[in-house]
């Protein structure tokens, strides 16, 4: 199917916001990495586009700022409709809830068709049970002509608890860029503040993530003291990095400085030298309270480090147990400080689990075969 006046199919892709994140991530890579003359690409943004939009290759790619105000704002539906007649859109893809109700007003354009992808669940409703969001979810599932989620969780959750067919689901995990994050082993000196570690070769353990509550770096911060208090000794040498900014920072601080971890833990604040970042680690650890599929984690992998993280959502599909890393219950912060010794004191454990989480990541999360499986949606729906 080609549309209007021989260009290719525009697929509006319809978002909470162009911030940093996951969902934002995958998003610009995929359109990125689409080729152009299969697809064409706007991209419309409930509230505001931020500076991640500078990651976008085609700087002609529109991006539609609706400015949607905090809670119930009715008037946010009008601005969409006329966006979207404005686009013309062929496919509107919304994702995750936030977005999930536009659909609404894709319903008033004859013919396009409509793809909802499920990235990962509310952050006030991580076990996908509340029942006002799951009603919305079920009223609009009869509109919906495909759904993508990134992990089997999400698509078992939407099949079992929402009713969606099954034959109406497509799984695509998030590919990982493997040019940017690879393994090897970057001058720690020019990177971390000086004076952060010790003279010789230290213990770096670190997690990546937007500072909210959601991904519990609170609890990492108090798994690492207890770290330390079970071996003392690794006090001279561990040192824990968070890497990221948001609104929990002074709640984090504040209990740096509780546990008695000042000089030991460094926030970096938001920077674009993550893959740089990663490669001063020994250990990555991901402790969230919910999780789609952790685009942190792959690149984790894809740097050679083993991981820790909470057994939820999709991290199972990701981490093997005592393969590639280890799998910890959610919010149990003396089990992740276990899993943190175990691995602490198993050097050649944590070098077999790095190199067991690299050839996964290369064998399996490839950025070409998941944009592949995207076409493969939009060409579906749209009967090309």
């Amino acid at each position: 199917m080609t549309v209007r006046g021989g260009k290719p199919p525009l697929v509006a892709h319809v978002i909470y916001a162009l911030g940093t994140g996951g969902l934002e991530n995958g998003l610009v890579n995929i359109v990125n990495r689409m080729p152009a003359n299969r697809y064409r690409h706007a991209i419309v943004c409930l509230t505001e586009s931020h500076a991640f939009s500078d990651r976008l290759r085609n700087r002609e790619i529109p991006i539609l700022e609706l400015h949607k105000r905090p809670g119930n704002d009715p008037a946010v539906h009008g601005r969409m409709w006329r966006a979207l007649r404005r686009l013309r859109p062929a496919i509107v893809h919304t994702r995750n809830l936030a977005a999930l109700e536009m659909q609404a007003s894709a319903l008033l354009l004859p013919g396009t068709r409509r793809v909802h992808g499920e990235h990962g669940r509310d952050v006030h409703d991580l076990d996908g049970s509340n029942r006002r969001y799951n009603r919305l979810r079920r009223m609009l599932r009869p509109f919906i002509h495909r759904y993508i989620t990134v992990s089997r969780d999400l698509a078992g959750w939407l099949e079992s608890t929402i009713g969606v067919p099954p034959e109406r689901i497509s799984q695509i995990y998030n590919g990982v860029d493997q040019e940017r994050f690879h393994p090897g082993r970057e001058v720690r000196g020019e990177l971390l503040p000086e004076g952060f570690l010790p003279p010789e070769r230290g213990l770096v353990i670190g997690t990546v993530g937007r500072l909210a509550e959601v991904k519990d770096q609170p609890g990492l911060v108090d798994a690492f003291a207890g770290l330390l208090r079970a071996r003392p000794s690794l006090r001279e040498r561990a040192r824990l990095i968070l890497v990221g900014d948001g609104p929990m920072r002074p709640a984090i601080e504040k209990r740096i400085g509780q546990q008695g971890l000042d000089g030991l833990v460094w926030i970096s604040g938001d920077r674009d030298d993550v893959a740089s970042l990663l490669r001063t680690m020994d250990l990555f650890v991901l402790p969230s309270l919910g999780e789609g599929v952790s685009n942190t984690i792959l690149e984790a992998m894809a740097t050679g480090l083993p991981v820790v993280a909470t057994r939820v959502g999709g991290n199972p599909e990701l981490v093997e147990e005592r393969v590639n890393g280890l799998l910890v219950p959610v919010g149990d912060r003396e089990a992740l400080a276990e899993a943190l010794l175990e691995l602490a004191d198993n050097p050649d454990g944590r070098r077999r689990m790095g190199e067991a989480g690299l050839a996964r990541v290369r064998s399996t999360f490839n950025w070409d075969r998941t944009v592949e499986q995207y076409m493969k949606v939009y060409d579906h729906v749209l009967g090309r």
